[in-house]
């Protein structure tokens, strides 16, 4: 029995070389899944914020149109109100004109009280001198007040939305409508707006809904009037809300998708990218990371089992030690002593050497997590773990967001590598002004906070100005001065929350951008 017990027993260099292969391919699985939860979770908050920017901005565009749609059909009636001496071809010259300068309407016509198309334009509709008596038409007629219809096809078999303006004599005598018709599926400014990179090579795209769940924009024209009810974020955008989150379509296809209503006519922007293009991206990082670190990894693996096989006699110290680090634990470096024992001196100079490189491996990941790339500065990740460490200390500080002002316009005029130049001028410049012990980091795209510990939103004000002016006489292109707009709030007398003061942050930011830019604005001062 003694015997059977003592062949089942192993010996120590096949010990050790079990261990030593544990420990390091234990280490490049830590460090495989943990930069992929944590780039995943990057690349899902980094898209989820690109296509909300994005569905905003698309939002907001349209909103604006159908305003100036509004105002357009307002001054014609208005015009034609205090003209009631034209002739049917003046009128009609103007309705042709209006058409086709601001190219909003693919038709215009003016129905009296009665029904009566007595102008539209164009001509070749053929409506002219036809009496509306039914339909969506007549219905806006008798509502004499402005309205926006939800869209709906039309007898020729158009989707399309119509846009009325009441139109009254200088007596205050009914006198009908001017009704502009917006074709969805044809040739105008609506459509020009949407239909500008709808779709992006990384499968990223938007769409446009009805206030009833109606598609009335979408890369693939045949979709246009299907009803999509059954997605959650239509169900939400139907309700009034705007968001993002990640979604399943109605296509069965994991979405990251941010949503945005128009106020103006209650319909709603979709902008999605699909989860796959991320899912691929990540796999990239992966196999990168996996190239970069496995080959140093197998050679050190290769060489602590070449000194393993070496030993001859048992090395309790050592064994415990690679023992931990097996186990994922920290480890202190062991002193690089001599040893009686040749083997024993080669292998506590390996375990050293290991213990390291996993150091420092972690180490370099650590700080390419917490730094921009660009500017070399902090990212948004330690500016998270900064505010939060000052945060639960109740600390005093104050908060200032940059904005360069219409970056856009420098990416767009002088290309992106110009702006990167840019971004990267800027940091120099507030770091020259600001003192050693504030804090500069790069937020996301062209925007840039600034930590002032200890200081009041006042005093960051004066630092602040500096920066401002500071960057208007340093940074120009061509001879022209590029501005920034900023905003300051101050933790914890304006907002306890980090949350909130970003949002105060924001707002102050706003104000300086609606106000003219080039300035600086402390959330909650009055004008």
């Amino acid at each position: 029995m003694k015997r059977l017990f003592r062949t089942r027993k192993v010996n120590l260099a096949t010990l050790l070389t079990g261990l030593v292969c544990a420990s390091v391919i234990l280490t490049i699985m830590i460090m495989i899944i943990s930069s992929y939860q944590s780039e995943k979770k990057s690349l899902t908050q980094t898209y989820l914020a690109l296509n909300y920017s994005k569905s905003s901005k698309i939002s907001d565009s349209v909103d604006s149109l159908f305003k100036s749609m509004r105002l357009s059909l307002e001054d014609t009636a208005e015009f034609l109100s205090k003209k009631n001496t034209l002739s049917d071809q003046e009128i009609q010259e103007q309705l042709e004109l209006l058409r086709n300068n601001s190219r909003y309407f693919n038709s215009l016509s003016w129905i009296d009280e009665t029904g009566l198309v007595r102008n539209i334009a164009p001509l070749s509709i053929g409506l002219k001198g036809q009496t509306i008596t039914t339909g969506k038409t007549k219905i806006v007629l008798d509502a004499k007040e402005p309205v926006l219809t939800a869209p709906y096809t039309g007898p020729s078999g158009r989707l399309l939305v119509l846009m009325s303006q009441p139109l009254y004599d200088q007596d205050g005598n009914y006198k009908g409508m001017i009704g502009g018709s917006i074709y969805l599926q044809e040739e105008n400014v609506l459509n020009e707006i949407l239909g500008n990179d709808a779709t992006e090579e990384n499968g990223s795209y938007y769409y446009v809904v009805g206030p009833d769940g109606t598609l009335l924009f979408h890369p693939d024209q045949d979709r246009l009037g299907e009803e999509i009810k059954g997605n959650p974020v239509i169900r939400k955008l139907m309700n009034g809300q705007s968001g993002q989150e990640q979604v399943t379509n109605t296509q069965n296809t994991p979405m990251l998708a941010a949503y945005n209503v128009i106020p103006e006519t209650g319909w709603g922007v979709v902008q999605q990218t699909p989860v796959s293009f991320m899912e691929d991206l990540l796999i990239d990082h992966i196999q990168k990371l996996a190239a970069r670190v496995l080959p140093p990894f197998i050679l050190l693996l290769l060489l602590c089992i070449f000194i393993a096989r070496k030993l001859a006699a048992p090395f309790i110290r050592l064994a415990d030690v690679m023992n931990q680090l097996a186990l994922g634990k920290s480890v202190p470096i062991p002193s690089n002593q001599s040893h009686w024992n040749r083997e024993a001196d080669l292998l506590t100079k390996s375990v050293v050497i290991a213990i390291k490189a996993v150091k420092e491996n972690n180490h370099q990941l650590t700080h390419a997590a917490m730094t921009d790339p660009l500017t070399g500065i902090p990212n948004r990740r330690k500016l998270n773990e900064t505010m939060e460490e000052w945060a639960g200390q109740n600390r005093l500080f104050s908060l200032v967001e940059i904005d360069i002002d219409h970056f856009k316009r420098i990416n767009d005029t002088y290309g992106h590598q110009m702006g990167d130049e840019m971004l990267k001028t800027l940091v120099q410049v507030i770091q020259s002004v600001i003192r050693e012990k504030d804090l500069c980091f790069r937020y996301g795209g062209e925007e840039f906070i600034v930590l002032f510990p200890d200081t009041a939103a006042s005093e960051a004000y004066s630092i602040a100005e500096k920066v401002r002016m500071a960057v208007e006489n340093k940074m120009k292109i061509e001879g022209k001065s590029v501005t920034i707009s900023l905003g300051i709030s101050q933790f914890p007398l304006q907002s306890a929350s980090l949350e909130g003061l970003f949002k105060l942050a924001d707002d102050a930011l706003y104000r300086s951008k609606s106000e003219g830019r080039n300035r600086t604005t402390i959330s909650g001062l009055s004008k």
